[in-house]
């Protein structure tokens, strides 16, 4: 499938004034959904991860808008304010839901990126057909005592939590059970052997790669919530 796009910005009001961050969308010949994908804490917009995923995405018919959060527009390498994140999550919701022009519009993210999604949407400052969290970063790694859990009751969407097995921001895995079992409408899909971004020990790939392979199940996922919601 041919895919089109093209690069912007994206003006984000934040409290301290209006900044703006860079954005990819790809764009396949006949999108019938259309997702917002936000990176992770320590990479940008453009890596080789993200890029893999959005261009597999486009082969199952999704297009997709990355794009940068303000810090890493500015250069620095540790996260701004949440308060900034989810400012940025609702710039880019609104843009994409316009784009989208009645499609279901997704929101997914990356370990950072999906938390700060989690979070715009129990603010309600974000209203996406549905979240996706690549990798959620539950906790610090061995720190359970440290859990980001609290907002998720409060995220009125479907969600889907995509886990590797030997994530140690999931690790132990009852906690992240129960976690989910406290959404309203949530349910894990397990890689196995996977790592925080889905590396399996012993079997070297291409993140571009190890990404592509996590699309069509993300897809299914989006058609069947999709069929299940009906007509709009």
């Amino acid at each position: 499938m041919s895919a089109d796009g093209g690069s912007f910005r994206i003006a984000v009001a934040l409290p301290t004034g209006t900044v703006e961050v860079s954005a990819d969308l790809v764009m396949p010949s006949s999108a019938w959904a259309f997702a917002a994908v936000a990176h992770g804490a320590g990479a940008g917009y453009r890596h080789p991860f993200l890029t893999g995923f959005a261009d597999a995405l486009a082969e199952e018919g999704v297009a997709t808008l990355r794009f940068n959060f303000p810090y890493v527009e500015a250069g620095r390498r540790m996260p701004g304010p949440a308060a900034h994140a989810i400012a940025t999550w609702a710039a880019v919701h609104a843009e994409l839901s316009q784009r989208a022009a009645g499609a279901p519009a997704i929101a997914i993210g990356k370990s950072y990126g999906g938390r700060m999604a989690s979070m715009a949407a129990a603010e309600g400052v974000i209203d996406p057909a549905g979240l996706v969290y690549l990798g959620y970063p539950l906790h610090p790694p061995g720190r359970p005592d440290k859990a980001r859990t609290a907002h998720l009751p409060d995220v009125p969407q479907r969600q889907l939590f995509v886990e590797g097995t030997t994530d140690p921001f999931i690790d132990p895995h009852d906690q992240l059970e129960e976690a989910v079992a406290s959404c309203r409408a949530a349910e894990i899909a397990w890689i196995d052997g996977g790592g925080h971004s889905f590396e399996v020990k012993g079997r070297k790939r291409p993140a571009a790669e190890i990404a592509a392979d996590l699309a069509p199940m993300v897809a299914g996922w989006l058609r069947r919530i999709h069929s299940e919601a009906g007509p709009t």
